[in-house]
């Protein structure tokens, strides 16, 4: 911190910025989690499915064989590392113009 109290440009830029590589692992282990919890519970409560859903958002992915879960798997990992290869940098800019 600056003598006057105050923070300076670079320590700004140090409290707002957010760590990409976390940001990516983090979102694709909550997004690979979620995935993982709708098909136990698409399978536990089929009435209630929401495999319909799920066709348009993940291409390729279709009801329920071994090989269309993995693909799925990794789909929802890349969505995940999406998120945070373009929200990261974006709020990491803004916060350091106008943080």
């Amino acid at each position: 911190m600056a003598g006057n109290g105050f923070l300076t440009r670079e320590e700004v830029r140090d409290v707002y910025d957010i760590p990409v590589i976390a940001l990516g692992l983090s979102l694709s282990a909550f997004l690979v989690v979620s995935y993982v919890l709708c098909v136990l519970f698409d399978l536990w409560l089929p009435a209630q499915a929401m495999n319909p859903v799920w066709s348009p958002l993940l291409p390729g992915f279709t009801w329920l064989t071994w090989p269309s879960f993995f693909l799925g798997l990794v789909e929802i990992f890349a969505y995940g590392w999406y998120v945070a290869l373009v929200f990261g940098p974006l709020y990491n800019f803004f916060a350091a113009k106008f943080g």
